[in-house]
């Protein structure tokens, strides 16, 4: 580390006033960050869904400019932001447990993220899986999320050890040069061994505050899907999605659509279908969305070297498998 570098790490974060509108400037460590991620990592104990509040209300501006939660900053930005009031401490973590590790290097942390555990806190979860890698490795000066998953999605997610692994990430997602490649179970018997899906998706809240997709002709954004047939298992169909595009709920509700409802999936699926699959009516019981994020091949960030990581499904999913192989 060069001696500018060293100093941009010893440099203070900078303040939010909870008492009158902050102007902040950012900086050579945030350039590319989404604003969502700089607001909520200078914002800690702010709820997440206050902080999109703000933005989405236009009470931060960026260069004087309404924003939206993924504009990504330019060193040099100026952001404006309301009076915030930060909460003194956040509550204690549950656990500092480390999830499992699939690959880990200077740069980048590779981990199984568990079905049901959000990626991050916020909206009524206090802490997700960023925090409690913080918490495992207090040590550890940086460390960022360089995608999502849903929270009732298991399987790869990816950590950025360093700034310059969360760039060399994020450009490489919005180039398409990530090949992530997810597990799904579907109610109905799938036709076809490769299909394209491509239906522009558009997001909107519930009066509720609750997220919901839609595939909308008309305002939707592009999204693509390629499903490849796995295996057939009666009235399920297990298959395996490419995402072209990375659209908010895109798998589910682009399966939802066409009539091929992922198993488990509470806010597009088949919700009395999967009462029954709760319940154990197919054998063995799955009370979990069998969706899973288990293939991801990319360059590495730094080394530039091809990388290749999977993870295996979990034992609820594989046991529900095996139940309804044997039917």
């Amino acid at each position: 580390m060069n001696e500018t570098a060293k100093e941009r790490a010893r440099a203070p974060m900078p303040r939010l006033a909870a008492d009158q509108v902050s102007y902040l400037t950012v900086g050579a460590d945030a350039a590319g960050q989404r604003l969502d991620n700089f607001l909520l990592r200078l914002a800690k104990g702010v709820p997440q869904s206050h902080v999109y509040r703000i933005v989405r209300s236009g009470q931060v501006r960026v260069n004087k400019a309404r924003a939206s939660v993924d504009q990504r900053l330019v060193e040099g930005d100026q952001v404006r932001v309301p009076p915030l009031r930060i909460a003194a401490a956040p509550p204690p973590l549950v656990r500092a447990q480390m999830p499992p590790i699939l690959f880990e290097d200077e740069h980048l942390i590779a981990v199984d993220k568990p079905a049901g555990l959000a990626a991050h806190g916020g909206s009524g979860v206090a802490h997700g899986l960023i925090e409690m890698v913080r918490a495992a490795r207090p040590n550890q000066p940086y460390l960022e999320l360089a995608h999502r998953l849903d929270r009732e999605t298991s399987g790869i997610l990816l950590l950025a050890k360093t700034r310059r692994a969360l760039l060399g990430l994020h450009e490489q997602l919005r180039e398409g040069l990530v090949d992530k490649r997810y597990l799904a179970l579907v109610a109905g018997d799938w036709v076809n061994d490769r299909q394209h899906v491509r239906l522009p998706l558009a997001k909107r809240s519930t009066t509720g505050g609750e997220r919901r997709v839609s595939v909308d002709e008309d305002e939707g954004a592009a999204a693509h899907t390629v499903f490849n047939l796995r295996h057939r298992y009666g009235s399920f169909s297990l298959l395996e999605a490419e995402l072209k595009t990375g659209r908010t709920h895109q798998i589910r509700v682009h399966l939802a659509h066409i009539g091929f409802p992922i198993v488990g999936d509470g806010k597009y699926g088949d919700f009395e279908l999967n009462r029954r699959i709760a319940r154990g009516e197919f054998g063995v019981p799955l009370r979990r969305m069998f969706l899973h994020a288990w293939a991801a091949r990319f360059r590495h960030p730094v080394a530039g070297t091809p990388m290749e990581i999977e993870s295996a499904l979990d034992r609820e999913c594989s046991d529900f498998l095996q139940g309804i192989g044997r039917a």
